[in-house]
């Protein structure tokens, strides 16, 4: 056991889950309303077209006020009784295993059901303004409803079998709405990409649930994590590997990053849902949620910290180089989810903070990916920052707005940002030096990158072209942004008042104070001093300086960042070209070798019969001269023996 056994104890004694009843008894409309809105919008044919968008806004809404009532109700409850389950139907049953098909709603999947729900219906909300000239409007919101309604499925499970339903749910929706406008060349591979790679992560996860049942003979979150103490420290190791790489497909974790920035090829509101509170924050809930095993296994606990921090600095260093706006924001997620997956390796330590700074990040990129959208708009679907600059004086809306999302992500109090980050960066401390750096290091490139990002978009001077006229997006558009803004001011503040989300979560993630060998005021000045010396250098070189139309060719670093740190290259070099030779040499083996031996026997037994055949003449004579023949060498035969 780790050195965290006693926190690791305070999880996995958390009040049993209580059959669901009354108002818990409303948890599976979380999961059904959108997924009726689905299967009407995507089963319902051109019918509904005129009403089809707000249906799947509605569904979604729908969703969240369930998730608001129930969360109510949760409160409401005394601690010992806030887990709640609710029994769908006898799924699977085969000798002595069951898996039935359950849910489960705990602090832990609450807070993503609200984050997912409520995110997820203002991204729609958008998507009607934003998708208004697109023909298959209808189709997208059954894609964006199919998405939430896995996506909750995924958090809600009560076991790890149910939750791979979700998981796959999750991979089949992306893969839609990725590639959604699937007539360009660019979305097509893009979607095709993300499949791929993330069925790689699946793998993992399915390894990890076989090893389950292995082990412990089960596969619900109680017949595993309550019996994580019990199994040695070498099988939770594989497991937590295991789950380690399913985590690093679904939230592009290195070394499966590669296919999120390609994403950046579907509908901008597909970008926001993805990245802020759905697909890529599941690894980190399927870290968190299987906290037991880690805590009990320091080499896969390790193994996730490494991941983060190689990721978190990869995600960063790209976001420096792109002057795509939303493939900067894509480096961006990459880094940020870097933090999330570092805090889910520290233990106790971080566990709370990671999904503490999940649910922010949630606000402050939704916020910026969709004031990225309305920069598309109003810029005729330009996306080169080369080609903006000075936005704020036509779009003054999405600049306040964006701007609220740029302060929180930097981590400038008092915006959301600067809670989450910083207990981050003090729990990064409390287990070493080097991955305390790492974190301060990656806020002082967020804050420059991000700083470029703003300038190159909304200050220094105006480049777009005369044929370009920059305006305002329509209030259905702005409305959702202009929450999502309010949310990256003061949620941090409000999340953490009094310790409240900590205090929410630890029941089931533990908690356990990082120790610190300076004050935590001390800490934060350290890291405010960092963000704020990245975010001037930034200013500097893109405010005072003129920004060339056409990038400079940069230094080695800057062409391998340019290049997503030759993410594809050494995905070409290392698994598709062996894997061509591979294939190639199969091919080979089968031609030559395998259908050789089977051709050779058959032409062997062909050539026999044939030089048998001409044997059976038809002539009495023949065969009579043969049975002579015979006859005499019987004969023969038996003269010599008696000799």
């Amino acid at each position: 056991m780790s050195s965290f056994s006693g926190a690791v104890t305070l999880a996995v004694d958390a009040p049993v889950a209580v059959t669901a009843s009354g108002t818990f008894s409303l948890i599976w409309l979380l999961i059904g309303l959108p997924l009726i809105g689905a299967v009407i919008l995507l089963v319902g044919g051109r019918r509904t077209n005129a009403f089809g968008h707000w249906l799947g806004v509605l569904a979604s809404a729908a969703s969240f006020v369930v998730a608001a009532v129930l969360f109510f109700a949760m409160l409401a409850q005394p601690l010992d009784g806030r887990t709640q389950r609710q029994h769908l139907f006898d799924w699977i049953s085969v000798g002595t295993f069951k898996v039935p098909a359950d849910l489960r709603l705990d602090q832990l999947s609450m807070t993503f059901v609200l984050l997912i729900t409520g995110v997820g219906t203002l991204i729609h909300l958008y998507s009607v303004g934003y998708m208004s000239h697109d023909r298959d409007r209808r189709k997208f919101f059954g894609y964006l409803n199919l998405f939430v309604a896995s996506m909750l499925l995924l958090v809600l499970a009560d076991n790890y079998l149910l939750l791979y339903v979700g998981w796959e749910g999750v991979g089949l929706a992306s893969y839609l709405l990725i590639g959604f406008w699937y007539f360009k060349e660019t979305a097509a591979v893009a979607s095709k990409k993300a499949f791929i790679v993330n069925r790689v992560g699946d793998v993992g996860l399915s390894l990890a649930v076989m090893l389950m049942f292995v082990t412990f003979g089960s596969v619900t979150f109680d017949g595993v994590l309550a019996r994580a103490s019990q199994a040695s420290e070498s099988q939770l190791t594989w497991i937590g590997l295991a789950l380690l790489l399913a985590a690093c497909g679904k939230s592009a974790q290195f070394p499966l990053q590669s296919w999120l920035l390609d994403a950046m090829a579907g509908p901008t509101p597909v970008s926001a849902l993805i990245h802020a509170a759905t697909m890529v924050t599941a690894g980190v809930y399927l870290i968190v949620r299987s906290n037991a095993i880690f805590d009990a296994a320091p080499t896969a606990q390790t193994a996730v910290i490494v991941i983060g921090a190689i990721t978190l600095l990869m995600g960063a260093v790209i976001g420096c180089a792109k002057d795509d706006i939303k493939k900067a924001l894509a480096g961006s997620t990459m880094s940020q989810i870097g933090y999330m997956v570092l805090a889910a390796g520290l233990g106790p330590v971080g566990y709370a903070f990671a999904i503490f700074h999940l649910v922010v990040h949630g606000f402050f990129k939704a916020d910026m990916f969709l004031g990225a959208g309305s920069v598309m708009h109003g810029m005729n679907d330009q996306v080169n920052m080369r080609r903006y600059g000075a936005l704020r004086t036509v779009m003054v809306a999405t600049w306040l707005t964006f701007g609220a999302g740029y302060l929180a992500i930097m981590g400038i109090p008092p915006f959301a940002g600067f809670f989450s980050k910083d207990n981050i960066i003090e729990a990064a401390f409390s287990r070493g030096i080097l991955v305390g750096l790492v974190t301060v290091v990656g806020a002082g490139v967020t804050a420059f990158y991000m700083s470029r990002l703003f300038v190159m978009t909304f200050h220094s001077t105006k480049r777009w072209t005369e044929d370009v006229h920059p305006h305002e997006s329509p209030m259905i558009m702005v409305v959702p942004i202009a929450i999502l803004a309010l949310l990256s001011a003061i949620g941090g503040l409000v999340l953490n008042w009094n310790n409240a989300i900590v205090s929410w979560l630890e029941p089931v993630t533990g908690f356990q104070e990082p120790e610190l060998a300076v004050s935590k005021l001390g800490m934060e000045g350290i890291s405010l001093v960092v963000v704020l010396a990245g975010a001037a250098l930034g200013w500097m070189l893109y405010d005072r300086r003129p920004v060339p139309e056409m990038a400079p060719a940069g230094n080695l670093l800057t062409r391998a960042a340019r290049a997503d740190l030759y993410g594809d290259a050494v995905n070409e070099a290392v698994f598709m070209r062996p894997g061509q030779y591979l294939t190639r040499w199969l091919v080979w083996f089968d031609n030559r070798v395998v259908d050789g031996a089977v051709n050779g026997v058959a032409a062997t037994i062909g050539g026999l019969s044939g030089r048998a055949r001409r044997l059976q003449t038809g002539f009495t004579r023949s065969y009579a001269l043969s049975m002579l023949g015979g006859a005499a060498l019987v004969a023969i035969a038996l003269v010599l023996v008696r000799l």
